[in-house]
């Protein structure tokens, strides 16, 4: 396995591959730029198909979450890590106490937090072996209600820089992917007026926005050919595809799954068939923006930081329209420019 050819290795500054025989541990850190502080990302716990699968993703996730954090205007720098498990699993107490003790090695370099397939109890287990977890219970607790906000916040940007309009009103919005964060934004989109259309793998998860915001319910397959106003991808990757591109009816794409682009020009693709799109480690920021205030916590002022996002967005859009390049390719460019500043 070549990682420093590999094609999502992007000069990260440290891979760390973690194996625990008692505990079944297997799992792999990635520390992909400091610059601007201790790297901070979360641990995905997942059933790759293969270890590749799993390096792949860890290496995407972490140089997101440098851009993220740089653009979220954040003294953090960008790491994540994967544990390659059943995230159904509930002999979690060893797996994760094993996580801890691997973190503590890193002496600080890097803090890990929540993310698909992990709670904020599991952080809690890891916690117990180390200092250097993020997104505690008792502080800033569950980062879901923020990252949906600031994705909400995102959609509306979109909206309003597309169309002119201040409301979602009217609106037709496809959600894939409705379980914790997906379950809070169909919330604000459907206080705003939105209609709302959902998929997700989880019966219960479908039932309950099927019951609370009225929400019409369609299969994974069909979620990508629904005559929509925005898609929103909420779930796992690389859902931006060769295979989907072609069957979007939506002329926005803005959600909070992590690597929604298969891969990066499938964002000209979409500039090209007038499709708009948020750059993901931008409107998914609000979960790690309010972790930021986990030392002092003040909700309040986390959630003004999040609404930052909205500003954030249309100063990209505005700026990709001006010079005719994709919204990713500028948001790149915004994010290296603060991550160099600080080197």
């Amino acid at each position: 396995m070549a990682l420093f050819n590999h094609v999502s290795f992007d000069d990260h500054e440290q891979v760390v591959f973690c194996h625990d025989k008692e505990s079944g541990l297997k799992a792999i850190i990635a520390i992909h730029n400091t610059n601007l502080g201790p790297a901070v990302g979360g641990c995905r716990m997942w059933n790759y198909d293969s270890d590749d699968e799993a390096i792949n993703d860890v290496l995407r996730l972490s140089r997101g979450m440098t851009y993220k954090n740089a653009l979220a205007g954040l003294t953090m720098g960008g790491g994540k890590s994967v544990i390659i498990a059943d995230p159904k699993t509930t002999d979690r107490e060893a797996l994760f106490r094993s996580f801890g003790r691997f973190i503590h090695t890193l002496g600080g370099k890097y803090y890990s937090a929540e993310d698909v397939g992990t709670t904020t109890a599991d952080i809690m287990i890891a916690h117990e072996e180390t200092p250097y977890m993020a997104g505690l219970e008792g502080k800033s607790g569950d980062p879901s209600p923020f990252t949906a906000l600031g994705t909400y916040l995102g959609i509306k940007a979109a909206v309003k820089h597309q169309r002119g309009l201040d409301s979602l009103k009217g609106l037709k919005i496809s959600v894939q992917g409705v379980g914790h964060v997906g379950y809070y934004l169909c919330k604000h989109l459907h206080e705003d007026g939105a209609e709302l259309i959902v998929t997700d793998i989880h019966q219960a998860s479908l039932d309950r926005v099927a019951t609370e915001f009225g929400a019409t319910v369609v299969a994974p397959q069909d979620i990508y050919t629904q005559d929509v106003d925005v898609y929103a991808p909420c779930a796992l990757g690389a859902t931006i595809n060769d295979t989907t591109i072609p069957l979007l009816k939506a002329t926005i794409v803005a959600g909070c799954a992590n690597n929604q682009l298969a891969e990066v020009r499938h964002g000209e693709v979409l500039k090209e068939l007038g499709i708009l799109y948020a750059p993901d480690y931008v409107i998914n920021a609000g979960g790690i923006i309010n972790v930021s205030f986990e030392s002092d916590y003040d909700v309040a002022k986390a959630t003004a930081k999040v609404e930052k996002i909205y500003n954030t967005l249309i100063k990209i859009f505005e700026q990709a329209e001006k010079d005719n390049r994709t919204t990713g390719d500028v948001a790149d460019e915004m994010a290296r420019e603060i991550i160099n500043a600080a080197k």
